[in-house]
């Protein structure tokens, strides 16, 4: 008989989970650190504080509902999963209705947010709507195209037959890694850097984790395109709009220095002959 399919919540709690969640916060704080302005988003996922490294001094957790959680169960997890992670949830609202004016946030972080949300490619365009002119969106996303993303699909075949149980939570749809670029370039994002991670096989023992460590620096140098969760960041280009710089880099024009004009007059005429 199948065991019962856990969400993504408690399944973060499992060996494996806390094995992403470890490597995705590392890359993270890496990503986000650097980026400057004012005002920061994280959508989703408050296990893991994406927003931690970064120096902005206004930043929000949102929470959504999933495409088949009632209103009350959204309200539920949306009070519950912050006092697991001991974070705070700034507000309730779905993923493809930001309550934000146009360009009005510098950054948005997307932890598995693509995954959970009912229209994701609505979604990046809501995203797209908030941020301002070179603002950045950084994105987490399980990759379907991996050992844990064929144990998935696997699972979900067996289910049909009642001998197995899912690897992964039964979140919405996964999206691959070379479609979401496709989504961002034709919602005008520039992809500045992509990376795989968590090469391991899909097991849920700690023991057998920490066997198949090797397998990480193998799979980053050998088959790096098949990790088990995908991770980008890009930027938004909006054409026709040029970033004014700050006045101390406006450089002074220099000052005409005097020209020296040579007299063509000579000093003395000579008188002519009596």
């Amino acid at each position: 008989m199948n065991s019962e399919i856990i969400g993504l919540t408690d399944w973060l709690k499992t060996p494996p989970g806390a094995y992403l969640l470890d490597w995705e916060r590392a890359h993270f704080d890496q990503a986000v650190s650097d980026v400057f302005g004012y005002h920061a988003l994280q959508l989703g996922l408050p296990e893991l504080d994406a927003l931690q490294a970064n120096r902005m001094p206004h930043k929000w957790l949102a929470l959504g509902s999933a495409p088949s959680s009632s209103p009350a169960e959204a309200a539920t997890e949306a009070t519950a999963a912050p006092a697991a992670s001991s974070r705070r949830a700034a507000l309730l609202t779905d993923s493809d209705a930001l309550p934000f004016p146009e360009a009005s946030l510098d950054l948005v972080v997307l932890p598995h947010t693509l995954e959970l949300s009912r229209d994701p490619h609505a979604t990046l365009r809501e995203v797209s709507r908030v941020l301002v002119p070179e603002g950045r969106v950084v994105i987490s996303g399980l990759n379907p195209t991996s050992l844990w993303g064929l144990r998935q699909r696997r699972g979900h075949l067996y289910q049909r037959w009642g001998y197995d149980s899912l690897f992964l939570p039964k979140t919405g749809e996964f999206i691959g890694y070379w479609r979401l670029r496709d989504w961002l370039r034709l919602l005008d994002f520039e992809v500045e850097s992509g990376r795989f991670g968590c090469y391991r096989p899909a097991l849920t023992s700690q023991a057998w984790l920490d066997r198949f460590e090797w397998m990480d620096a193998a799979g980053e140098r050998w088959w790096p395109i098949f990790g088990a969760v995908y991770f980008l960041a890009a930027v938004k280009r909006v054409r026709g709009v040029r970033l004014l710089e700050p006045a101390w880099k406006t450089r002074k024009a220099p000052a005409a220095a005097p020209a020296v004009v040579a007299n063509k007059e000579p000093a003395t005429r000579m008188r002519p002959p009596a």
